[in-house]
């Protein structure tokens, strides 16, 4: 009787996946679109420090994913778009795609990959259709690849998309379908995922909801249950979340999906480059974010908790603002690894900062004391430094929008010293600049904006020195494991049958 209870036991662990690692801790993305990135071991012991378990990077960076060799956090991996076009042409590139940046990251570094994303938000209207016939060519190549490199099992592949691949025709919940110009493909898509064990990815933005529409009611964009409820049926939605992700999911059921896994993949809140896009609002927003997250909430149609990716880790000062100058101030910590502000992560901890970075100089680069701001060189200086450096806090709305035109000037001087690493030469602007080592920041304006003159981080003390290759099996990667796992199995049952 105990041998047969103690196979009884680890049978239910196993098929209940509890070998794979507890549940629980958090997910987000990291973005390496940085002019001066932390060192990746630092972002790794950064995400460990907060309880995060989960990462999704955007693309198969090879410092970061060395640094999360033998971390314990489960990685997705992205491949932008712009690889979507070889990857469909012939699987030979996904084979070598698969070997270059899964099989090598798992085999020797024992990073635990567990998605491959294939493209990122691929069916934006905005993109007009120019990755409509590569993307399920690329997903069916890129599964048949992991299938022959022996990783079909451990790794699941997935593609994230926008919210706009499905709509509702009644502009409630339960009226949910995919876009009717890619809703053949979308089923197409979705048989796929769902036979070979894959999961749809969505990415859901209430604050994009927020800026894009002035009358959008500002409540139903956070957790806090005071917005006047959206009533479908039996159902009352009070946030964004839940009903777009219900829509989500109503679109699957209409189309004989209904039990396809469904990821949360970015969600967020940025803290400048708008006037939504403030401390106060990104801590409302993630802070209940959290606290859905840490009681296991689902949503009204779907009581099973989505694994949901904050976005995002750290600020990113090189990213494209063609959606608009927040896209750099995504992050729940500054470009350093600095706190922006107190989260409660359960259990009584809090957001803990980086650890270990250090700074270039302190000093600064702002417009001299001697020179005018009716100089005619002045705001082609200003332009020149804002082509090359970040300077998105000085829109309107934003944390320096308030700035004088000379503190607005000394700004823009001192994003392109300090993004050129303070060389001698970049505090040079027709002898309008020159450095100082007073901190120049305002106080703050009480409005949770505090416009701060950045320090770079010093590149060249976080050189990371070679990862030595983990041992061999990687500590006992997922396969192994699971090997070990049956055998034991067998083992057990062997006896029960002798017994």
């Amino acid at each position: 009787m105990g041998f047969r209870y103690l196979y009884i036991l680890l049978l239910c662990l196993f098929s209940q996946g509890f070998l794979r690692g507890v549940h629980g801790g958090f997910a987000c993305n990291w973005g390496t679109r940085a002019t001066h990135p932390l060192s990746p071991d630092i972002v790794v012991r950064l995400l460990k420090d907060n309880e995060f378990t989960k990462v999704k990077l955007f693309e198969a960076d090879p410092g970061a994913l060395e640094a999360l060799g033998d971390s314990g956090i489960q990685v997705m991996l992205g491949i932008p778009n712009e690889f979507l076009a070889p990857l469909a042409s012939t699987v030979t590139i996904a084979e070598t795609w698969v070997a270059q940046n899964v099989s090598k990251y798992i085999s020797k570094y024992g990073v635990d990959i567990r998605y491959v994303a294939v493209g990122n938000e691929p069916f934006l209207t905005s993109y007009k259709d120019a990755f409509l016939n590569t993307t399920f060519p690329a997903l069916q190549n890129v599964q048949a690849a992991l299938i022959k490199a022996g990783l079909g099992r451990q790794v699941k592949v997935t593609v994230p998309l926008n919210a706009d691949v499905y709509q509702t025709d009644n502009h409630l919940p339960s009226g949910g379908d995919f876009r009717s110009d890619i809703h053949s493909l979308m089923l197409s898509m979705m048989k796929f995922l769902s036979d070979n064990g894959g999961a749809l990815t969505i990415n859901i933005y209430p604050f994009l909801s927020l800026q894009a529409d002035p009358d959008f009611p500002k409540e139903y964009a956070f957790f806090d249950k005071g917005a006047k409820p959206v009533v479908d049926g039996s159902i009352s939605y009070t946030n964004v979340l839940d009903a777009n992700f219900d829509t989500c999911i109503a679109a699957l059921e209409k189309n004989g999906f209904s039990s396809l896994p469904v990821i949360v993949g970015e969600i967020g809140w940025p803290t400048d480059g708008d006037p939504n896009a403030n401390i106060e609002n990104a801590k409302r927003f993630n802070q209940g974010l959290v606290r859905r997250i840490l009681a296991g909430q689902g949503s009204p149609k779907r009581s099973t908790p989505p694994d949901i990716y904050i976005f995002g880790l750290i600020d990113e000062d090189a990213k494209s603002v063609l959606p608009g100058n927040f896209e750099r101030h995504w992050g729940v910590f500054n470009y350093d690894g600095s706190l922006k502000y107190s989260l409660d992560i359960g259990k009584g901890k809090a957001l803990v900062p980086a650890k270990g970075v250090q700074y270039l100089a302190r000093q600064w680069c702002i417009m001299s004391p001697s020179a005018s701001t009716s100089d005619p060189n002045l705001v082609q200086s200003i332009d020149y430094a804002c082509t090359y450096a970040d300077c998105t806090s000085l829109g309107y709305g934003s944390s320096c929008g308030m700035l004088d035109p000379r503190s607005n000037a000394s700004y823009a001087f001192n994003m392109y010293y300090q993004t050129m690493d303070q060389r001698k030469d970049a505090c040079n602007f027709s002898s309008l600049s020159i450095t100082t080592s007073v901190d120049p920041s305002p106080p703050s304006n009480g409005q949770n904006r505090t416009c701060q003159f950045k320090i770079m981080i010093d590149l060249s003390k976080h050189q990371k020195a070679k990862r030595p290759p983990s041992s061999v099996a990687a500590g006992l990667n997922e396969h192994s494991s699971q090997k070990v796992v049956m055998a034991l199995l067998v083992l057990v049952l062997v006896s029960t049958l002798i017994i």
